[in-house]
């Protein structure tokens, strides 16, 4: 990016993966009070999948009154036969009914009879981040990854429902990448947590007020051609999926994004991320169909509930940070998601604070 002077190689040195796991558990920290215990695996006799895995006890409170949040294993380092992305999974969900029921005979309908039983408790969630990282410094873009991918091991971890049909992810697409989304914004809209953690992997020296100005200023950088270019692979997802059954078993894929193209006059300079033959999202299952856009209605979602935090003055405000807690992260599908928003928010979304994010009106 030579108009801005800024060579993103130079933000290496300061980007360790140890560093930014450090900011990443400190940013939690802040907002959810929890902290990442690691476990030593020999001394409980534990033994992993892969000798890269990391155990955390996630836990929160002091005392009496401390408590096991989760268990998160953290999979950062790529190797064979490892899928490629990034993702999250879980081992356990949480549920707040684990051993709430018992099974009794079966009725004359053939279904089985549930009967309640007086004791209940909280099934505790066993969350895994898994990466593809080289083990090296890393990319900025690979530390939004790690920050990204948190934000859906938290939405895992601080669930709080009574079934868990209903915890965690299991949530509409939008409100799936909402949390993870959120949570890049305490690395790429604030430097507070750079400041801290962003330091060089030999000196320790932290990085410098001129870095990250550069950083600032070059993020924006394309933004407009790369928004154009995924609103278009929006568009045609879903002109695509409202197709008449008749109409797709004739369908000429080539011809019919030409005329998509042509219909919302894509400008000739831009291409579209991904054409048709190799979107894997078109297809991929009916949770992506026609669904692509989610991404950045999502984007509308987190850069309006992070200018929350603006507002306050504060990106680690405890209000706001318990609001968010409570309905954007630990309520799962037991709110409509339009519902917990408004929670948080006090009102619906607005796309003005992601049109400014990206740089499409000034701030």
């Amino acid at each position: 990016m030579q108009q801005y002077d800024f060579d993103e190689s130079q933000l290496k040195p300061f980007l360790s993966l140890q560093a930014m796991q450090r900011a990443l558990f400190s940013t939690a920290e802040g907002l959810f009070g929890l902290r990442f215990v690691n476990v030593d695996l020999a001394a409980k006799g534990i033994e992993l999948y892969h000798p890269d895995v990391e155990l955390y006890e996630v836990r929160e409170g002091e005392g009496e009154g401390e408590r096991l949040v989760a268990l998160f294993l953290h999979d950062n380092f790529a190797r064979a036969n490892k899928q490629s992305g990034a993702w999250i999974s879980e081992f356990r969900g949480q549920s707040k009914n684990w051993n709430a029921y018992e099974y009794g005979a079966r009725d004359d309908l053939n279904k089985i009879c549930i009967t309640s039983s007086a004791a209940s408790s909280n099934q505790v969630p066993v969350i895994i981040n898994n990466n593809n990282f080289a083990p090296c410094l890393l990319l900025f873009d690979d530390a939004l990854t790690l920050f990204h991918e948190m934000g859906h091991g938290l939405h895992g971890m601080l669930s709080s429902v009574t079934y868990s049909r209903l915890s965690g992810t299991n949530v509409l697409r939008d409100f799936v990448e909402l949390p993870s989304q959120l949570l890049e914004h305490w690395l790429s809209s604030t430097d507070v947590v750079l400041k801290e953690y962003a330091t060089h992997y030999q000196t320790g020296e932290p990085i410098d007020a001129e870095m990250l100005e550069r950083l600032n200023k070059a993020r924006n950088f394309n933004e407009g051609f790369a928004t154009v270019e995924y609103t278009i692979c929006a568009l045609v997802d879903q002109a695509l999926h409202a197709l008449p059954k008749a109409e797709v078993d004739a369908l000429d894929i080539e011809q019919f994004e030409r005329k998509q193209l042509k219909r919302l006059n894509m400008p000739e300079g831009i291409c579209m991320r991904h054409r048709p033959l190799h979107f894997q999202h078109l297809f991929a299952s009916s949770g992506y169909a026609a669904a692509y856009y989610v991404y950045l209605w999502a984007e509308v979602l987190d850069a309006d509930a992070f200018d929350t935090f603006l507002e306050s003055g504060d990106v680690f405000d405890a209000s706001t940070a318990a609001r968010q807690r409570e309905w954007i992260y630990s309520s799962g599908n037991s709110v409509e998601p339009s519902e917990a928003y408004r929670k948080f928010k006090g009102r619906d979304p607005t796309i003005e604070p992601m049109l400014k994010k990206k740089g499409l009106v000034l701030a």
